[in-house]
């Protein structure tokens, strides 16, 4: 065998000539190099042997009878489709019109008539050295997109998990309007909504820095960190401190999560907000009226525990207000000009709502109308909430894993809080902790919480800080309401909030007595209206506002003691 082709193996070479004497010389030629050689006498049979046989390399007469050498050419760069077959001519032709349109015709060389043994050598090597270079670049492409491939199915299957993490909420929710766009298929943008377990709802929305995979890597631990605290009373201010410790402990130094946080109560029509580093949130309340929150604090994950604050700022709402948020995309979204949307194109669109229209439906034309088709450059979210009368919303639903640990039955327990743990500690998520470990008061978590939220809120801004609940009633009165509660828990330091638990099976669920002890000065409950009839009271002084209401339809009954400051409550659940 010839050294040529033992540096690379035989070539597998088709031959393609009308003259039977050139074919055999040049065929002769071929093999003493070393290399297996197919011969054809004509165009079509030439087609015919490529598809059957696919040769390495071609050779080919321009002039034959019946199909010529460039239409047979043209065939068989067609079969070969994206493997690279080189193709060379055999010609005496000279012109340079009938050379170019070889070319045109797929020919990637020429060799000359009379045949010269040192010049086919050099050419079939130097051919054959083209032929494996695009065979390594195509099998180092294949190679990478099925690799793309698998980590894109990676990316579905931990995409999916994710989805099934954090859409476990109450996105769907016939208040709440949003929109998601990612750059890839995981995002840097998170959005998240739960049910509160006494009523109301928690709205957070993140945006990491980056997108893709990277940018979401701290968004399941939000996700699971945000739902459990949710589902269990924990409230926002709580919520950001632990996801913020999170991140600072997980995430590289050079990231972080811009984030807004959102307490909603229907009930109270009251609106927790806490922005940091996302654009300005809208409060929407009509054509005229608008309210900008904006960005008060630094984005989760820089500061440590004790540098953060997770204060938010409390807006009295009205029915039929909106808010409206949305992540840095929005107003990054570019026009096929490179100009930007940003807050001016924010402002436009939600002034074109006007009085009938809903002010997401106009950013979300807004923003199609400046960008035309141009993609957007980054994550987008757009997110509104509107306020509505709890009692006309859809019951929203718990999506709580039912436990499968069994738990007491029957059991007493007693729980104080003192002195300056009434104004750093929320005890409601203890609490409704212990009494979720009876398996049949899983189900009744919300109203639990519910009970256990209006005892301890009561016995707390009524008895001990001795707070009236008509300040609540008027603008006014609400901002000098929590004005003055931030005011009094610094003088809590003798006094005491304590609850007494008492589980007990019955044939047909159970029975659940509550305690609620403070040591406030108490009330006259005996002239309360309340409780002398079936009436919801709509004033009064320490349980006012819809507190006792509340109490008396969820309870099998409801007493009071001491001076009121001592509250007894029996709850029974059914199997």
């Amino acid at each position: 065998m010839d050294e040529s082709a033992a540096e690379s193996g035989p070539l597998n070479i088709l031959i393609a000539d009308d003259n039977d004497s050139d074919r055999l010389i040049l065929k002769t030629l071929l093999k003493r190099l070393g290399h297996d050689v197919l011969d054809a006498a004509n165009g079509e049979e030439a087609v015919a042997l490529f598809r059957s046989k696919g040769p390495d390399i071609v050779l080919l007469d321009v002039l034959m009878p019946g199909m010529d050498g460039m239409e047979a050419a043209r065939q068989i760069k067609e079969l070969a489709a994206e493997r690279l077959v080189p193709l060379i001519f055999i010609t005496s032709l000279t012109e340079v019109e009938a050379l170019a349109k070889c070319l045109e015709a797929g020919g990637d060389g020429f060799l000359s008539k009379p045949y010269n043994r040192v010049m086919i050598k050099a050419k079939i090597n130097a051919f054959n050295r083209m032929r494996l270079m695009h065979q390594a670049l195509s099998d180092q492409r294949d190679l990478m997109l099925a690799r793309n491939r698998q980590l894109l199915e990676e990316q579905h299957v931990a995409r999916r998990v994710f989805d099934n993490v954090a859409h476990t909420g109450c996105l769907n929710a016939a208040n709440i309007r949003y929109h998601a766009s990612p750059l890839s298929v995981f995002s840097g943008d998170v959005l998240f909504a739960s049910p509160r377990p006494a009523g109301g709802m928690l709205v957070f929305a993140g945006d990491f820095t980056g997108h893709g995979l990277p940018a979401a890597i701290g968004a399941m631990p939000i996700a699971e960190t945000f739902y459990g605290m949710a589902s269990k009373g924990f409230n926002g201010s709580d919520i950001l401190r632990e996801i913020n410790q999170k991140l600072v402990r997980i995430l590289p130094k050079d990231m972080f999560c811009c984030a807004v946080m959102v307490e909603a109560d229907f009930g109270l029509n009251q609106l927790n907000v806490w922005n940091g580093g996302l654009p300005d949130t809208w409060l929407i309340r009509s054509s005229s009226e608008r309210f900008i929150l904006p960005s008060l604090h630094l984005p989760l994950g820089i500061l440590s525990a004790e540098q953060f604050s997770a204060e938010m700022e409390i807006v009295r709402s009205l029915p039929g207000d909106r808010l409206l948020l949305m992540t840095d995309g929005v107003l990054e979204c570019a026009n096929g000009e490179g100009q930007l949307f940003g807050e001016q194109g924010v402002r436009l669109a939600v002034e074109s709502a006007g009085a009938e229209g809903h002010p997401f439906d106009a950013l979300m034309a807004g923003i199609q109308r400046f960008t035309g088709h141009q993609k957007f450059g980054d994550d987008l979210t757009l997110f509104c909430l509107e306020m509505v009368d709890e009692a006309g919303l859809t019951v929203l639903p718990d999506n709580t894993a039912p436990s499968t640990l069994a738990g007491p039955t029957q059991w007493k327990c007693v729980y104080e809080v003192q002195g300056r743990t009434l104004e750093e500690f929320n005890p409601l998520p203890l609490l409704l902790h212990i009494c979720m470990e009876v398996p049949g008061l899983r189900r009744k978590s919300g109203e639990i919480y519910t009970l256990l939220s209006e005892l301890y809120n009561n016995a707390l801004e009524h008895g001990v800080l001795e707070l009236p609940s008509e300040w609540k009633y008027t603008s006014e009165g609400f901002n000098r309401y929590y004005s003055e509660r931030t005011s009094r828990l610094g003088t809590v330091s003798n006094h005491y909030i304590r609850f007494n638990f008492h589980h007990e099976p019955m044939h047909w669920g159970g029975r659940l007595s509550v305690v609620c002890e403070d040591s406030g000065r108490g009330f006259d409950f005996q002239s309360h209206p309340v409780l002398q009839s079936t009436e919801m009271a709509q004033s009064g002084p320490r349980y006012g506002g819809r507190g006792l209401a509340l109490l008396k339809r969820l309870t099998e009954s409801i007493r009071f003691h001491e001076q009121g400051n001592r509250v007894e409550i029996v709850y029974d659940w059914y199997l």
